[in-house]
């Protein structure tokens, strides 16, 4: 069993609920936090750090139904069922119950706290968090009102029989939906409700052009071009109701000429044609821009293009709990019914927001990772067509030759190469992880097969590319002092200082560009530290000289 706790699992020792530690108003906000996200379940009776149960333990019924009776007492709007006592493998119990994502209202504690579940913890939402929370609430419950009443034999026929049968050919769809009747395919993607009517999801999908265009919002997407000074010299729209989300997606695609622009490097004997912007990352981005729009608020989709980059917008701001520090790990869906059609059809990674291909595809190209802004009523992804590093582009390029690398270790090879060398806290902010652990899992088997090495400790830890690797490799890789390591570099200022008198650090560092000036302050302090340089001056004015040994006979 596997005791990993992220957003919609949390495990509690049975000392929870028992006894003189219990504690059921923190359990109580732990289901209100669920309850605001996307539901989950919580295991009482295996600690955090296990994977099993106590070989002796037993649960009684009594205390699962003395847990739900008081949870359901300290909370408001959480819906707690299916209560379940499990026999572990090894002899020992544990009980579990699910909380029902609430979709219409939010849950509360007794108490009137509010809280929603951000990764693996429950954090208190008060503020402008507030409305957002309950206008996520609206949002979650639009896909499934059936507002214009209309019946499936109302709608277009073609587009029915259509996504009927991009579902039986979908490589991603069970055999076990594939069998069901074409009826209960659609009820099963919550395009028609119980009572034959299709839902808003299904007017999307199903609905002919006049039926998509009394939607509340329909959406409109603008696509705008501008040359170097900012002026616009190009400009299309698409309106939604005149297509399905396919459709609509594949004439953006069409139509969308400047974002197929491609440059061409040289590679040894080879050229190779590299586009401005990879297809798959527009792809993700197009979908991301639709599929997590928020549907009860106004506003149309832009997709901006400038000569260095191209920017996505979307009306809403991100799902509540999701972060531009967070992206890259958190799974929330705004529109989870629209989202799991979209990937049943192959048009999205679907668990998330897809941006570990995004960030997986740029840094294999040496492009800037993506530049994320949200406010509660707009989100927009910057993305840049950048100066593609050959050198780093080549070193990829062999690495995929050579090794078998997971996608995570992409990401962790494309940001050292582009860097040349990186600190440890520094890679960790990038990939948007809060603690060194969780980068062991990306680094993976990088450092085990010499592609990376290091050096350093703890905080200190820096990464580089293996030289040892490309020296055996045709590559030529130019020297470049980033990756010097601090003794090279201590001789390197003392043999400046020595020839050169008195200098700043400023003045030392424009000797020696390539390094980073934080490496150059933390060589001269250790320098002066073992007293092989003196200091005079403060501050700005500081300036560093050799301190020259005395003979003594």
């Amino acid at each position: 069993m596997d005791s990993f706790e992220h957003s919609q699992i949390d495990y509690k020792s049975l000392k929870k609920v028992m006894g003189k530690t219990a504690d059921f108003s923190s359990l109580a906000e732990t289901c209100v936090a669920f309850a605001n996200a996307q539901g989950g379940e919580i295991i009482i009776g295996i600690e955090d750090k296990d994977s099993e149960p106590y070989k002796d333990q037993k649960v009684d019924v009594e205390i699962i139904n003395k847990t739900v009776l008081r949870l359901r007492s300290l909370t408001d709007s959480v819906g707690i069922v299916n209560p379940e006592i499990i026999t572990h493998s090894n002899g020992g119990q544990y009980f579990k119950f699910s909380i029902f994502p609430s979709s219409r209202t939010i849950a509360t504690t007794s108490t009137g706290r509010v809280f929603v579940r951000v990764t693996d913890n429950s954090v208190p939402v008060s503020g402008e968090e507030l409305t957002n929370l309950a206008a996520e609430k609206n949002a979650f419950q639009w896909e499934l009102v059936s507002v214009a009443k209309i019946k499936i034999n109302d709608a277009d026929i073609s587009q029915v029989t259509y996504f009927l049968e991009q579902i039986q050919n979908s490589k991603l769809v069970s055999d076990f939906i594939k069998e069901k009747s074409n009826e209960e395919i659609l009820e099963h993607y919550q395009l028609i409700s119980p009572e034959g009517h299709l839902t808003n999801l299904g007017v999307i999908w199903l609905g002919k052009s006049s039926q998509r265009a009394r939607l509340s919002y329909p959406i409109t997407v603008q696509y705008i071009v501008y040359n170097d000074l900012e002026e616009k010299i190009r400009k299309k729209d698409w309106h939604f109701h005149l297509h399905n989300p396919k459709e609509l997606l594949l004439e953006i695609e069409k139509e969308a000429v400047e974002l197929n622009y491609s440059i061409e490097i040289a590679s040894g004997l080879y050229r190779k044609q590299l586009r401005n912007y990879p297809k798959e990352v527009i792809r993700e981005l197009l979908i991301n821009a639709i599929a997590h729009k928020r549907f009860t608020i106004s506003g149309d989709i832009f997709i901006e293009v400038y000569p260095d980059r191209m920017v996505i917008s979307n009306p809403g701001g991100l799902p509540l709990g999701v972060s531009a520090n967070n992206i890259l790990h958190e799974r929330h869906r705004r529109n989870p019914h629209f989202i799991q059609t979209l990937h049943d059809l192959g048009l999205m990674e679907g668990e998330g927001s897809g941006y570990d291909l995004i960030f997986e595809k740029l840094v294999r190209e040496i492009k800037p990772l993506p530049t994320i802004e949200s406010t509660l009523n707009k989100t927009s992804v910057t993305i840049y067509s950048g100066i593609t590093n050959k050198e780093a582009l080549e070193i990829l390029d062999y690495v995929s030759n050579h090794f078998s690398l997971s996608q995570k270790e992409y990401i962790v090879l494309g940001i050292v190469a582009s860097h040349k060398k990186i600190l440890s806290t520094q890679l960790s902010q990038k990939l948007q992880l809060n603690n060194e652990d969780r980068l062991r899992t990306w680094l993976g088997n990088l450092l085990d097969k010499n592609v990376l090495t290091s050096r350093g400790i703890k905080k200190g830890t820096e990464y580089l590319l293996n030289p040892a690797l490309f020296s055996q490799s045709k590559i030529n890789i130019a020297p470049s002092l980033k990756t010097i390591d601090k003794e090279q570099l201590k001789h390197l200022i003392l043999e400046y200082l020595k020839y050169n008198g008195e200098r700043s650090k400023q003045e030392i560092h424009q000797h020696i560009q390539d390094v980073e000036i934080d490496d150059v302050q933390k060589c001269l302090y250790s320098l002066v530290q073992e007293d092989k340089l003196a200091i005079s001056g403060a501050n700005r004015n500081r300036k560093y000289t050799v301190i020259k040994k005395i003979n003594r006979k």
